[in-house]
């Protein structure tokens, strides 16, 4: 029996760790988005699947019986084709799902349901800093006149994508205080981030509400039904319960 854990949010890593501390049979998958991945504490793999026959594929001859997804919780069509199979193989399936964020006193947040939305709010000439990774980059192509900056891990392999823009690589972990730092001298006058939840990434949310600095927040996408997680010690529970 063998759990397949598909990583991809910082907690994949101190699951991995969990599973191998507690002599899990299990394997991690990682999509292969970042460049040289940090390796995890259990046997891993990297790479897509070929779509849906091949992760059916891939399941089978793994001899996969429970699956835990604890990818980006904006990585919808990921979740919806894992457990839209695992339901139909009868496989066991939870989705660890961070609690999204929620505005404290101090914040400015205003909830948009795209990316294309958020050209409604920004008037040109300012300054945008964008906590949402480059795979949905070409939805701000509206942003025209406005300085828009792209934060990402690897460095980039071609231009911006659109006129104004620029990349600046990093990687996190990102104190609060860099970031109010990087804030103020990047002159921003808006974040825009996904609401991905979680302690790791909430940094630039602290900074932007010490600077006074807007947010648009991009609402998460719906989730399909099943078991849900949020905190490590209950997805390592329910890891050893099913495999």
């Amino acid at each position: 029996m063998t759990l397949l854990l598909l990583a991809g949010t910082g907690e994949a890593k101190d699951i991995a760790q969990g599973l191998a501390e507690a002599g899990v049979d299990a394997v991690a998958s990682l999509a292969g988005a970042t460049r040289q991945p940090k390796a995890l504490a259990i046997p891993m793999r990297v790479g897509g699947f070929g779509g849906a026959d091949g992760f059916r594929a891939y399941l089978e001859e793994a001899g996969i019986t429970a699956l835990l997804d604890a990818t980006h919780p904006f990585a919808h069509r990921i979740t919806d084709r894992t457990a839209a199979i695992c339901t139909e193989l009868g496989l066991d399936y939870a989705q660890f799902l961070r609690a999204p964020w929620e505005p404290q006193d101090g914040d400015n947040w205003t909830q948009i349901s795209s990316e294309v939305e958020a050209a409604d709010h920004i008037t040109k000439g300012q300054t945008v800093f964008l906590g949402t990774g480059r795979q949905t980059l070409n939805r701000f192509a509206n942003l025209q006149g406005c300085r828009v900056i792209c934060r990402q891990i690897d460095p980039p392999t071609g231009p911006f994508p659109f006129e104004g823009g620029e990349f600046l690589v990093g990687r996190p972990p990102f104190p609060v205080a860099d970031e109010v730092a990087l804030f103020e001298r990047l002159g921003v006058d808006w974040l825009i981030v996904k609401n991905a939840g979680g302690a790791r990434s909430e940094t630039k949310l602290t900074a932007a509400r010490q600077l006074g600095i807007p947010v648009l927040m991009i609402k998460r996408p719906l989730m399909p039904d099943g078991v849900k997680l949020d905190n490590v010690d209950d997805a390592l529970v329910w890891a050893k319960a099913h495999v």
